[in-house]
């Protein structure tokens, strides 16, 4: 008879740990489904979401731990939701979350584990943060760009940290100058700031009245310095950029919904380090790049690629003056990245 093998004490602690969380979350599916323990139906708003918790806000209330019943497939920050109290509370727990009403909007990107990840919900405005340090780029700009013309969602493109400017070497300088003079050009509206002058974010604030906005961009460009500048009650975590890397470190962890004590609301999204586009298709790309409308199915060759191929119209608009050289270059890159996307079954996504 083969010797039985002894459990050390890690493994038995990890057992008994597992055994503890199957026996909560039996206790807490037969706690959400006695309808009896529950009130009546209200409605809420998403503030942040924690595994299988949120934090939702009411009119009167503006924060409320609650379950979400398994029934619910997808909950991210802004989404309105139907939930019920506990009749009898004894914890820190409100309710149950039991539905999510329909999305206006929805923010999400590819991620590499998770696949299609929604991030915010119900936005009407998008605030795209760059800013000088770690670095400016207006690839990263591009790319949220094409996300929000890709759910019809007003971007503005903010400048933080624009105190350090005058730091950089003049070519630097120049180069930022000259790619936030093209986006003007597009169209698109181009603010200046500097989270640490609350006066300089004052026309941030005004834009912020009576619109549900989301602030995003890569970590370290000071989203929770401007969030702090614009809402100074809040104190969200602020972290510095990398002495070793050079690159931002993630404060915001989970999105997070905060109301605009003039109106409106305001979203602070976790950082990321890039944004990808996997979930498109090139064709959809080409068309969020809103000035190469008017050049798109011009081409002599349906399938144009916009790089070698004759008679390109966009890259005749450019030898022109007609288009941006730069906003050509960051569309290839897009392509480029595209092509380098995980396979279909990773990035199908998960329920959130």
């Amino acid at each position: 008879m083969a010797k039985q093998r002894r459990l050390n004490k890690g493994q038995l602690r990890r057992i008994k740990s597992n055994q503890e969380r199957r026996l909560q979350q039996v206790q807490h599916d037969a706690d959400i489904t006695d309808d009896t323990a529950l009130e009546a139906a209200e409605l809420g708003v998403v503030v942040s979401r924690f595994g299988q918790q949120a934090i939702i806000c009411t009119v009167q209330e503006p924060a409320l731990r609650c379950h979400i019943r398994r029934t619910v497939d997808s909950l991210v920050c802004g989404d309105n939701v139907i939930w019920r109290r506990f009749k009898q509370r004894n914890d820190d727990i409100a309710g149950v979350i039991e539905a999510v009403q329909p999305r206006q909007t929805l923010l999400s990107r590819p991620d590499y584990y998770d696949g299609l990840k929604p991030v915010a919900a119900n936005v009407d405005q998008i605030l795209v943060v760059s800013s000088v340090l770690p670095a400016f780029s207006s690839q990263i700009i591009d790319r949220y760009l094409v996300a929000c013309e890709d759910i019809g969602v007003t971007p503005v493109i903010i400048l933080n940290k624009a105190d350090l400017l005058q730091q950089l070497p003049p070519d630097e300088q120049q180069e930022i100058t000259a790619a936030l003079a093209v986006y003007r050009d597009i169209g698109y509206r181009v603010e200046m700031v500097s989270a640490l002058e609350p006066e300089s974010v004052e026309s941030i604030r005004q834009l912020l009245d009576q619109h549900c906005s989301i602030v995003v961009g890569q970590s370290g460009v000071g989203k929770s310095s401007l969030v702090n500048a614009l809402m100074p009650h809040i104190q969200a975590e602020v972290g510095d950029v990398s002495d070793n890397s050079g690159l931002g470190q993630h404060t915001t962890t989970v999105a997070t919904r905060y109301q605009v004590p003039t109106g409106g609301v305001l979203i602070d999204s976790p950082g990321i380090r890039e944004f990808a586009l996997w979930h498109l298709e090139p064709e959809r790309v080409a068309w969020c790049f809103i000035d190469f409308r008017p050049y798109l199915g011009q081409c002599k060759f349906r399938d144009c690629k916009h790089q070698d191929d004759p008679e390109c119209a966009l890259k005749e608009a450019c030898a022109a003056g007609d288009l941006h050289a730069t906003r050509l270059y960051n569309y290839h890159r897009i392509i480029e990245s595209m092509a380098l996307k995980p396979s279909r079954a990773t990035t199908r996504g998960k329920k959130t």
